[in-house]
């Protein structure tokens, strides 16, 4: 049975109609960047809770989860409504494999990710150790459309203060943009017009890949990256793809 703490919100904020960041103070156990938790309301005498990667470095206060409001959703729409000092159930103990931890030394690292998914790369990207292990950072954004590219202003200071060592690739699938690749990520790896864009190719012996994101583009993504000769990470088999499947 889930263990609970109860934490009190922070703040709220609203990136698009259904986009949103929760803050919230709660006394979590340490957890290590990428992992995710599970928050909790209690609606109809239920306690209702779905998992939530933090996008806050484990250092930092308050805690911080980026998610969707989902039609007819029992929870999310609940989320989006709280008020600053509201109460709120967080697990204190984390959970996930999307860590650093867990992915084989190499030269260049890959992050690609639809959506919320993004959340636990930046938790990552705020620590020290992706910039101390890795060359080459490449950070994949995709949404639909532009207004969804949460956390640009995060994301320009952190290319701001690591410079070439990170690519920072935007993906825009239904508008077009002077600025972002338009489609999906897994047309854009079998094409070429990712690597072409980070200027960076993605070779087994010098990548790594992270993929967090809608089970649809995980699965198409990892066939691509699969056939560029690259295989799943596993404790007793490391290879060079590492996944978050909580969805």
């Amino acid at each position: 049975m889930t263990k609970w703490v109860e934490g009190r919100v922070a703040g709220l904020r609203r990136w698009t109609g259904q986009l949103w960041s929760l803050r919230v103070e709660a006394p979590v156990d340490p957890f290590r960047a990428g992992q995710f938790t599970r928050i909790a309301l209690d609606i109809g005498g239920e306690r209702v809770a779905r998992p939530y990667s933090y996008v806050n470095a484990p250092e930092e206060r308050p805690l911080e989860f980026y998610f969707i409001t989902v039609p007819e959703g029992p929870l999310t729409n609940r989320l989006a409504a709280l008020e600053p000092g509201a109460s709120i159930w967080v697990a204190p103990k984390a959970s996930g494999m999307l860590t650093l931890a867990d992915v084989p030394a190499s030269e260049h690292l890959w992050m690609l990710s639809t959506g919320t998914g993004i959340g636990p790369f930046l938790s990552i990207l705020k620590t020290p150790e992706p910039w101390q292990r890795f060359s080459r950072v490449v950070l994949v954004q995709a949404v639909r459309f532009a207004a969804e590219l949460a956390y640009r202003d995060l994301i320009a200071e952190i290319a701001r203060r690591r410079g070439e060592q990170l690519a920072y690739v935007p993906f825009v699938s239904r508008e077009e943009t002077a600025f972002a690749i338009q489609g999906r990520i897994p047309e854009a790896l079998r094409d070429g017009r990712l690597e072409q864009r980070a200027a960076l190719p993605i070779d087994p012996a010098r990548s790594q890949v992270m993929v967090c994101g809608n089970p649809g583009m995980v699965e198409d993504t990892l066939a691509v990256l699969e056939g560029k000769g690259l295989r799943r990470n596993r404790r007793k088999e490391p290879g060079q793809i590492s996944v978050e499947t909580y969805w």
